[in-house]
């Protein structure tokens, strides 16, 4: 069945081209930092948004029109996989991820989930292969079912922990038979409420001695992919424990996790944390723990994660930046965790997102490579902090001095600051990305 109908493959057919259903500038054979597009994006379909989102909000009915939703069951869990595959092959991509619930139907019971998955892991398994795909990353959704309502691996009921570990149990097992790049942990209620009838301690005890059982089962079953965190500061809870990238690492270390996570940075997630994508990617990065990225966008009037397809090309240039200043994202990637608004419902739509956003990162990634070949802000900031290269500025930076010391300085020398020239700076990264790359004059 063609599941998208009067679509060919997709191609790069550069800047001056009007066909919407054409790259502008993701072109996956262009050699970017000494890899092409293909290699250092590393793109990834969204297996729940794309294939499973059907429309719905908190004020609405279902809006999209999907040619699979005329199944049910595992019926419609096996054509669902026919589609990801035809829009995986019609896209030009190498990856996707999944929940587990997205893949296959949860069951009444373990026993049936576990049997569910099975069988569409092996449909899974075959098309990966045929079309040379490989998984980006799995997780397991411990967040929708009425069970999580207190939590999974934070839970204040040990039948829910026991549970949510034998869910994770399965998904790893499914992560080494796929050879899946990444697993993800996605704590959705791993949070509080209210602190009234919360001990706080208690569940982040708990919830480091299930993610050192999961390090210990990988290790059993062979696993060697990445085990990511995804940093999120609320909603659905009021407060949660991976908040942003700083108080993820800050659990890591207090728990001895360092060793074996690394953080999944999404943009929209960062914006709720009241932070730029830039920022968290940043601060990942110069910490050793930038893992992967979800790549999505906001709406900054709005107060949710709307999970919007990433069109902003300022925001994307400098998410690329700090990306290739890490080197790339190494097992990670740019997966799509993004959706078609409600009113956009033909299966088109679609195929239209993922060319935004991905002609956005490509666009994003030219730029800041020749932001980084000609050392923009490298240029600025060494300028900013000149006055730690010689004289006292030097001995700081080489412990040389104390209080006292800095003292008797500061009283005989005259405080001169220089102007930081933001509005110069931000008008020299405008030039180039209006110029794509011609580089500017700093």
């Amino acid at each position: 069945m063609d599941y998208f109908k009067n679509i060919e493959k997709i191609k790069y057919e550069g800047m001056n081209s009007n066909n919407p259903l054409a790259f502008k500038h993701y072109n996956p054979d262009e050699s970017i930092a000494g890899k092409t597009m293909k290699e250092l994006l590393r793109f990834s379909v969204a297996y729940w948004h794309t294939f499973t989102m059907d429309g719905s909000d908190p004020f609405g009915s279902p809006t999209m029109q999907r040619p699979w939703d005329q199944y049910s069951g595992m019926d419609q869990a096996k054509v669902r996989v026919e589609a990801n595959f035809e829009f995986i092959d019609k896209l030009g991509f190498d990856y996707f991820a999944f929940h587990d619930v997205d893949v296959a139907p949860e069951g009444s019971n373990l026993k049936e989930y576990n049997q569910n998955l099975d069988e569409i892991v092996s449909l899974l398994e075959k098309q990966m292969k045929a079309q040379n795909v490989s998984l980006l990353w799995n997780t397991s959704n411990m967040f929708s079912h009425p069970r999580f309502m207190f939590g999974a691996a934070t839970s204040n009921n040990a039948d829910v922990y026991a549970y949510a570990a034998a869910k994770v149990k399965k998904q790893l097992e499914i992560a080494k038979e796929l050879d899946a790049k990444n697993y993800v942990f996605w704590g959705g209620r791993e949070g509080y409420e209210t602190l009234l009838y919360t001990d706080t301690k208690f569940e982040l005890d708990n919830l480091a001695r299930f993610y050192h059982m999961a390090v210990d089962y990988a290790k059993e079953i062979g696993y060697e992919g990445q085990f990511l965190i995804e940093p999120k500061p609320k909603e659905p809870t009021k407060h949660q424990y991976d908040f942003d990238t700083a108080t993820t690492y800050a659990f890591l270390q207090h728990y001895n996790l360092t060793d074996h996570f690394k953080v999944n940075i999404e943009a929209n997630h960062a914006t709720l944390a009241g932070h730029t994508f830039e920022h968290e990617l940043r601060y990942a990065r110069e910490h050793g723990i930038l893992g992967s990225v979800d790549a999505n966008q906001g709406d900054m009037l709005l107060g949710w994660d709307t999970d919007e397809f990433p069109s902003d090309i300022y925001s994307a240039v400098l998410a690329m930046y700090e990306i290739l200043k890490n080197g790339g994202l190494g097992n990670g990637g740019l997966n799509f965790d993004a959706k078609v608004r409600r009113p956009s419902f033909e299966p088109i739509d679609l195929v239209h997102g993922h060319i935004v956003g991905m002609d956005t990162f490509a666009y994003g990634c030219k730029v800041a490579q020749q932001l980084i070949e000609d050392q923009v802000f490298e240029n600025i900031i060494a300028k900013r902090y000149s006055s730690f290269e010689e004289g006292v500025g030097k001995a700081i930076i080489e412990n040389k001095v104390s209080f006292k010391e800095l003292q008797e300085y500061a009283m005989e020398n005259t405080i001169k600051n220089e102007s930081g020239h933001q509005e110069m700076i931000k008008g020299i990264l405008n030039q180039y990305i209006l110029k794509a790359g011609v580089p500017a004059k700093v």
